[in-house]
């Protein structure tokens, strides 16, 4: 019996997220008293997953792979969960993980879990708590298969340092070519993404034109965030879709969300609800935001963001 965790590397390096499943895999692991295995493909530091408890690392090196291959990635995963006779098998919440771990669960006719945000509060029956209702519930869910899948939320559990003398095998799986996908990826870079940045800066139609983002930029760069927007930019074309935050764009789950000129209408509020710090900036001292606000501001987004911005470099000149 083992415990099993999909850690994806992007570009071969690992993101906080699948450091963060592999420090939950290994004390999921301890509860069942058995051991952590750790499946990789195409990393390029595989040792460093032995910083957070991985005793065993599955290596798969491929050149065909591709990040769209979650019909692929599920079945490696099926592979190695039925090689390393795994209990469980954890994986993250990636935009990735969330294709693949359904897959998974079918893969292994194993019951499935999403949203995960804390360890099983019992084993026998295994049971474990999850955000519902667009994050505004939590409900604890039994599974009650032979083989379990947990799909971790992101920034929930967090990194947990457990040094191991792990073992690196190079695994190699059956892969069906045929089944690849054919898709091309369009990636961005130079930028932090909003599902894997810890503080995100977003602005909304307060901001009156794309041509006043740079102070959103500029406040995100002295905080190492990620930009992000509401659904209205988008739709205006002010900014990218990749940046729209809410139900219908991307969830974030950052430890600081800074909400600048968006009034909160409760399809972005559903969206950021996980973010555990948020902090508003607007003119309107009726806007919605306010109320699931840890912070507000009631002020002009051009007097307030530039000045908090030089604040910010004058602070960090100073460390």
């Amino acid at each position: 019996m083992s415990v099993l965790v999909y850690a994806e590397s992007s570009d071969g390096r690992y993101k906080k997220s699948a450091l963060e499943v592999v420090s939950y895999g290994k004390k999921v692991a301890e509860q069942l008293d058995t051991n952590l295995v750790v499946l990789t493909i195409n990393s390029q530091n595989p040792t460093e997953l032995t910083s957070y408890g991985a005793e065993k690392i599955l290596s798969v090196t491929s050149d065909t792979l591709n990040y769209s291959d979650s019909k692929i990635i599920a079945d490696i995963i099926r592979q190695a969960s039925e090689k390393e006779n795994a209990s469980v098998s954890i994986i993250d919440s990636s935009a990735n993980g969330l294709s693949i771990a359904p897959q998974v669960a079918v893969n292994l006719n194993a019951g499935f879990a999403s949203n995960v945000v804390a360890l099983p509060s019992t084993i026998n029956p295994f049971v474990v708590k999850r955000k519902a209702f667009s994050n505004k519930a939590f409900i604890h869910t039994e599974i009650n298969t032979d083989h379990k899948v947990i799909g971790l939320a992101k920034n929930s559990f967090g990194l947990i340092d457990n040094e191991v003398s792990g073992t690196i095998e190079e695994y190699v799986p059956q892969i069906i070519e045929s089944n690849m996908s054919s898709i091309g990826i369009d990636k961005t870079t130079g930028k932090i993404n909003i599902a894997d940045a810890d503080i995100v800066v977003s602005g909304g139609r307060g901001l009156k034109g794309p041509e006043n983002w740079g102070m959103i930029e500029d406040l995100a760069d002295v905080l190492g965030a990620a930009t992000a927007c509401s659904k209205p930019v988008s739709d205006m074309e002010w900014r990218p879709h990749s940046e729209h935050v809410g139900q219908t764009g991307k969830p974030v789950s950052a430890n600081l969300y800074i909400a600048v000129g968006i009034s909160g209408a409760i399809q972005h509020l559903a969206g950021i609800n996980a973010s555990k710090v948020k902090v508003v900036i607007n003119s309107d001292s009726e806007a919605p935001f306010f109320k699931a606000a840890d912070y507000g501001v009631v002020g002009d987004a051009f007097e307030v963001v530039p000045k908090l911005t030089e604040k910010l470099k004058e602070f960090k000149s100073n460390q």
